[in-house]
């Protein structure tokens, strides 16, 4: 029996962004942000630096969720949905055992 290989076009195995949905509890006051950036290294320490005019006065923070999409309109998209009611009623549910710690 021949072992079959799968051929992907050239576009799938390109390099591709990433775009991410982040959630950061201050240290400071227990207050969470969500975001979004297409570099989740860079912006985290964007955050942390202070250089961040929403949440300079917050810091320090702790990165405690993130998701990663392909298409930049699902990440924000994502995001949009996290932010409503029923976002937070889901996240609170994914890091339900991290609150209660």
């Amino acid at each position: 029996m021949a072992l079959r290989v799968r051929r992907y076009p050239k576009r799938i195995l390109r390099r591709r962004n990433m775009y991410y949905v982040y959630i950061l509890q201050s240290l400071k006051d227990k207050s969470f942000y969500m975001g979004y950036y297409s570099d989740l290294k860079k912006r985290i320490k964007e955050h942390f630096s202070g250089q961040v005019t929403s949440t300079k006065k917050k810091i320090p923070f702790r990165l405690i969720y993130y998701e990663a999409y392909l298409e930049k309109k699902d990440a924000l998209g994502r995001e949009k949905f996290l932010k409503s009611g029923a976002g937070w009623r889901f996240i609170k549910k994914q890091i339900k055992y991290f609150l209660e710690g």
